[in-house]
């Protein structure tokens, strides 16, 4: 059924923008997508105002690909001539070669790569600042953040699975020094991954506000939405779950089933029903995806939040995952 509304906003957090609850990721899509299919896909996005895109130079650590897909991504925007209040954009800063590659540098590289100066955009409205790892030091971080702010390179940020000390220490920083806190935590969250972003301090941090919910990974690359053994690479496997994910697969499918559903609107309807959710990335190859994923909207107005999450309940399967991301056994605390 062809979506015929408008995709509802939510705010990004506290110093966030307000944004669409959908937003279209970039990691393995634009590239494996033709020229139509590519405007096709923008286009659509335009018109239900879902034309949020999250777009990365995958070019650092274990993303050292020498990606095309945000080179393609701008020549889609400046074959489109879209007006830049049409669409906004998420970029990445990565940590895994900072500070040696500085964020600056990292985002003049990135507009430059999708098209700013030759009629493409010359900012992004937010930046997601990570992958975490090692001995980062976090107040630097938070500084250089604000100084690209105030460069004009984005108006706000938020942090990509960060450990919820690091990302204390990060909000500390910028009180105490006046500067801009994220306003956003970018987390793997879904039908089968839930301990992270609903307990600990990050569930804290969402239900008084200090931040917002941007899910990501909630198809599991593939696998929840019925591709089982996806042949592309896909995010980590944080507490070693994924073969009983793929067990759980076809619960999935008979509850979507029962609700006159897909897998995949039934995934991204129990991400917005946490009132934290403020959009969830989703990657999207096809016009007919997009369209799919629509219809979660109205899955979640006709069933509602709670009976939603009562169908769900026993997919969840992270429980045993410490509430900072990081794997404990059966019955250990948080």
């Amino acid at each position: 059924m062809t979506f015929t509304g408008t995709v509802p906003r939510r705010a990004l957090g506290p110093n966030g923008p307000e944004v669409p609850v959908f937003a279209l990721g970039s990691w393995n899509i634009w590239d494996r997508m033709a020229a139509p299919a590519r405007r096709a896909l923008v286009t659509r996005a335009v018109e239900v105002g879902a034309a949020f895109f999250d777009v990365a130079y995958y070019n650092m650590g274990p993303h050292a690909e020498a990606s095309r897909t945000d080179l393609l991504f701008g020549e889609t925007l400046r074959e489109l001539a879209l007006d830049r209040s049409a669409y906004q954009l998420c970029g990445k800063l990565w940590l895994w070669e900072y500070p040696v590659t500085g964020f600056a540098e990292q985002m003049d590289v990135s507009l430059e790569r999708i098209g700013a100066g030759r009629g493409g955009p010359e900012s992004f409205d937010t930046v997601v600042v990570g992958d975490f790892f090692g001995d980062i030091d976090i107040a630097q971080v938070v500084r250089d953040v604000h100084a690209e702010i105030l460069r004009g390179s984005f108006a706000s940020w938020g942090v990509n699975n960060w450990p919820a000390g690091a990302l204390q220490l990060a909000l500390d920083t910028a009180a105490a020094e006046g500067l801009t806190p994220p306003s956003f935590a970018q987390l793997k969250y879904g039908l089968v991954r839930r301990s992270m972003a609903e307990g600990g301090c990050y569930g804290g941090w969402f239900a008084d506000g200090t931040l917002a919910l941007q899910a990501s990974d909630a198809f599991e690359g593939g696998i929840l939405v019925g591709k089982l053994a996806p042949a592309r690479k896909i995010g980590a496997d944080v507490g070693e779950i994924r073969d009983r994910i793929v067990a759980i697969y076809p619960e999935v499918e008979r509850i979507s089933t029962a609700l006159g559903a897909t897998p995949a609107q039934l995934g991204l309807a129990f991400c917005l029903a946490n009132p934290a959710t403020a959009n969830v990335l989703f990657g999207a190859s096809r016009v007919s995806q997009l369209e799919d994923n629509l219809g979660a909207i109205a899955l979640l107005e006709r069933e509602g939040a709670a009976r939603l999450r009562e169908l769900t309940a026993e997919l969840w399967l992270d429980r045993e995952v410490r509430a900072d991301g990081v794997w404990a056994p059966a019955g250990a605390g948080d």
